[in-house]
Order: C-alpha cells, then sequence, then structure tokens
C-alpha cells in the first residue's frame, strides 16, 4: 500500500536508481503519472515530459482500439472495415486535442526529443496495461535506445503484457489478486490539470536551479 503518488514515486526510482545520471528522458503519463514521474526524474536527473497519446477507437465501437496516435506518429493495425480517410480524420482530431493539451500544461515548449535515449514511461499504475500499450507502440518510432516502463502497481496480465513490448518493467507490486490500481493507495485522489501543470512548472524551475 502506497500513501499517495509522490511516495510510490520515491520507491520505484529506488528500483530505477542503476540508470542514475544516464542519457534518458522520463515521460509522465498524464494525470496520474505526473506526480510519480517527477520524484523518479529528481532522483534520477532525468529530464522530464509528458506522452500524450491517445487510442484510435474502431468506427463502430470507439472504446475498441485499432491503434492509437501521439502529436507526430501513430500506429494503427489494419482492419478490412476501416478506410483510410477515417484514420486520417482521427489523427487529425486526436492531434487537436492533444494541441491543446500540451499548450496548456507546457505553452510553446518543443516536445524532447527521445533518439536514442532510454525512456522511462511513468504511470500510476496499469490494470490492463493496454494504454501503456499503445504509448509504447507510439513511442517506439521515435528510435530510443532503451524503454522501460514504470508503475507502482501492475496487474500479473499487464506486466506480462507490457514485458513483451517494453525492454523492461519496473514495478513495486504485482499482486496475486487484482482490485484495481485506487485500491493500492491510501490517497488516490485524482490529479488535476493545476496539479500537472504546477508539478511541470515546479520540475523546471528546479532543474533550471540545479
Amino acid at each position: 500500500m502506497f500513501k499517495d503518488r509522490t511516495a510510490a514515486g520515491h520507491l520505484l526510482a529506488e528500483k530505477l536508481s542503476s540508470y542514475k545520471n544516464a542519457p534518458g528522458l522520463v515521460l509522465a503519463v498524464p494525470r496520474g503519472g505526473v506526480p510519480v514521474a517527477y520524484c523518479i526524474a529528481r532522483e534520477l536527473g532525468f529530464p522530464m515530459d509528458i506522452i500524450l497519446v491517445k487510442k484510435i477507437g474502431h468506427p463502430n465501437n470507439k472504446e475498441y482500439a485499432i491503434g492509437a496516435a501521439s502529436l507526430t506518429d501513430y500506429v494503427v493495425t489494419p482492419h478490412p472495415d476501416v478506410s483510410a480517410s477515417y484514420i486520417e480524420e482521427e489523427v487529425a482530431r486526436i492531434r487537436t486535442r492533444l494541441t491543446s493539451m500540451r499548450q496548456k500544461f507546457l505553452g510553446d515548449r518543443e516536445p524532447a526529443d527521445i533518439a536514442g535515449k532510454t525512456v522511462i514511461v511513468v504511470d500510476d499504475g496499469a490494470a490492463t496495461g493496454h494504454t501503456l500499450l499503445s504509448t509504447i507502440d507510439v513511442i517506439k518510432k521515435g528510435k530510443p535506445a532503451k524503454i522501460i516502463v514504470a508503475v507502482p502497481v501492475a496487474s500479473r496480465p499487464a506486466a506480462r503484457l507490457l514485458a513483451g513490448a517494453a525492454d523492461e518493467v519496473v514495478t513495486c507490486l504485482t499482486p496475486d489478486s487484482f482490485y484495481g490500481v485506487g485500491a493500492y493507495y491510501e490517497n488516490f485522489k485524482q490529479v488535476s490539470d493545476d496539479e500537472v501543470a504546477f508539478y511541470l512548472d515546479k520540475f523546471n524551475r528546479l532543474s533550471k536551479a540545479g
């Protein structure tokens, strides 16, 4: 049981200590992954950014993911009943939304370059792993040297799924019986947009101060 996301972040950072001061980058999945990622980035000496990825849903069932898109790349599993024009429209729609989110959180700052770097993707937990799996697929197109998924808690099926896509999966807890991510936190209140902006701003100020 974790006290909160920052406490979980400190515990995860200890497990990632071998990467300290390596040429790497921490990518936080907003919103819940940001407080966790903040602690990891500070303790490892890594820069931090947010990874903005949204799933591309099937036209007949938006909850069924057929791919994912970021601001710079997208991946799609071909389906015979899904047209190229639908994919094009969905990617454009998703990128409009992601651009708005990035502007809100980071202003005009350019997305971090991940090519050749050790990328640590951080969320506050993984129940099914499918969101993180889509995120990994998009990150791979940026040609990082290594992709590490770091989550305080994951179900065993999620950990296995992610291990097949990432170079390494680091967790503090993989319980035999999984009851949802929030069950493993004393404080699991929703992270607000203002809190995301607070952590990003605090990280940037501390980084500039050395």
